[in-house]
């Protein structure tokens, strides 16, 4: 799998899970102590994800952070 669908990938599940709990970019980078814009960004596959922010994102939706890959 390259770099590039990784972020892909993990950024449509981003996406997926904030849809799903009818969560905005905005009340998800607050939640995550985050910019609006990083979260947009990372949605549309244009910056890597630290560790450490995905760890975030999984606890914020309460899922293993193992679901992303």
């Amino acid at each position: 799998m390259g770099i590039r669908k990784l972020r892909n990938d993990i950024g449509k599940k981003i996406k997926y899970l904030r849809k799903e709990h009818g969560i905005s970019q905005e009340k998800l980078a607050e939640g995550i102590d985050m910019s609006r814009e990083h979260i947009s960004c990372l949605e549309r596959g244009k910056n890597l994800i630290t560790i450490d922010s995905l760890y975030k994102i999984s606890e914020y939706f309460g899922i293993d952070i193992k679901e992303f890959f």
